[in-house]
């Protein structure tokens, strides 16, 4: 095989996880350590200073679109998601009695999805009633809220809004209604506009677009009628994501059974990166700043990404829901991922958890490190003064051939600061700095 042809197998998109969402990998997490670790670690007293963030699993939608990986039911009636909802204020209840929770103020909380939208009004005020009643987070820094935008109306959005969502979140994906279809997502384009200018009526303090760079059937016309209608919205920030196929998806599905369902042509890791870095230069000239391989932010004094932003310093997150990640007292932690198994311990009385990891103070360390660099930098004086550790030194390796490479354009004692060339590939580049036996193994 020649080496042109090997270039071009590695730059097609296969089916695989290359998004880095943690570290170490969730595949070295067990069962065994629900007990041996994470059960100690709630009913141990929280460590100072460490802010505390609250993740809501909200798992429905009108529809699973054909690229979605994320524990998500279509077919649960009214009646299964109150069960959910309630299910949700009761796993909140137990933690509330844990030492590692009791009592802590929340610094941020996270609706995610799934589609959290998708709850009605009534649905929404109740769960949120319950919630606060046990923690008030009237005084959270950021309360995140993910919507799809078919899901959406006036009233709907004014409920948002009251519950104090500071930061709505938009996932448009594309403005073109073939790739939407193709694609299997529920809303079109008219919808789009309706909601944002709804949304924008309601004077949230910031209005989120998320994008997906290389859906099926995406092209350069369509990619870039993506981002010039998003420039027209003039959105606060908008995130983008580059399309990948993680082993659970129906393409992934597709494509490794050879069933030939979906024929739309994907883009390759090339095109996307050129996507995604010609979005960030329209972007810039039009004002915005770019914040990390994924985002753009129109002031960045006054829009802020403090989920992303203390999960990647180590702040502790109490996740709830179906399969939700948490991570608390230094303990990475799942929660079990069918339906029947969350709501049987549940009602058991017993936080659901389903698999748990201890990560050494190095683990912690390269964790902070490669979730840090997709902001596009770190300082190494954090390591030195948190950890211990001369990142310079204790990556010398890996920062050289980064360098080489033209994936670096500063390093120094102050800073560490990628390219936009790194900054765009990013997440292949980050298993360098991983410890040996947690290098190329599969991501879930």
């Amino acid at each position: 095989m020649s080496e042109a042809t090997q270039t071009a197998l590695v730059d097609e998109t296969e089916v695989g996880s290359y998004f880095v969402a943690n570290y170490p990998p969730f595949s070295v997490w067990a069962r065994d350590a629900v007990d041996s670790e994470a059960k100690p670690a709630l009913n141990a007293a929280p460590a100072a200073a460490v802010p505390l963030g609250l993740y809501l699993h909200i798992p429905f939608c009108r529809k699973r679109c054909h690229f979605c990986y994320f524990r998500v039911y279509t077919d649960k009636n009214a009646r299964q998601v109150g069960e959910y909802l309630d299910a949700l204020a009761r796993e909140w209840e137990l933690y509330g009695q844990l030492p590692a929770i009791a009592n802590r103020p929340l610094n941020f909380v996270y609706f995610g999805g799934g589609t959290p939208s998708f709850l009605s009004t009534r649905q929404l005020a109740g769960l949120v009633e319950r919630l606060t009643a046990l923690t008030a987070w009237n005084q959270a820094e950021e309360i995140t809220f993910e919507c799809e935008p078919g899901t959406l109306t006036e009233n709907k959005l004014a409920m948002i809004r009251q519950l104090g969502v500071t930061r709505l979140s938009l996932g448009v994906e594309s403005f073109d209604d073939r790739v939407l279809e193709v694609n299997g997502r529920a809303h079109r384009s008219q919808e789009i506009g309706r909601a944002y200018q709804f949304a924008r009526g309601l004077e949230f303090p910031q209005l989120n677009i998320d994008l997906i760079a290389g859906m099926l059937g995406e092209t350069d016309g369509t990619w870039r009628a993506a981002v010039r209608k998003t420039l027209e919205l003039e959105p606060d920030s908008v995130t983008i994501y580059q399309m990948e196929l993680p082993f659970n998806t129906t393409i992934s599905r597709d494509r490794l059974q050879g069933t030939g369902q979906f024929t739309e042509h994907m883009a390759n890791w090339s095109t996307k990166r050129r996507w995604v870095g010609e979005a960030f230069e329209t972007l810039e000239r039009a004002g915005y700043h770019v914040g990390s391989a994924y985002t753009a932010v129109k002031d960045p004094a006054r829009t802020k990404f403090i989920y992303r932003d203390r999960l990647w310093q180590g702040a502790d997150l109490a996740g709830l829901g179906v399969a939700s990640f948490s991570h608390i007292n230094g303990v990475h932690m799942q929660n079990v991922d069918t339906w029947e198994a969350y709501t049987d311990l549940i009602h058991h009385g017993e936080v659901p958890l389903g698999r748990a990891y201890r990560p050494t103070d190095e683990e912690r360390m390269i964790r902070e490190l490669v979730l840090q660099l997709k902001r596009g930098s770190i300082r190494p004086p954090y390591f030195k003064d948190k950890y211990r550790v001369n990142v310079l030194e204790r990556f010398r390796d890996q920062l050289a051939s980064l360098a080489a490479e033209g994936y670096l354009n500063a390093v120094g004692e102050e800073l560490v600061a990628l390219s936009r060339h790194g900054l765009l590939r990013v997440d292949m580049l980050l298993q360098r700095f991983f410890l040996p036996e947690h290098a190329g193994i599969r991501y879930t």
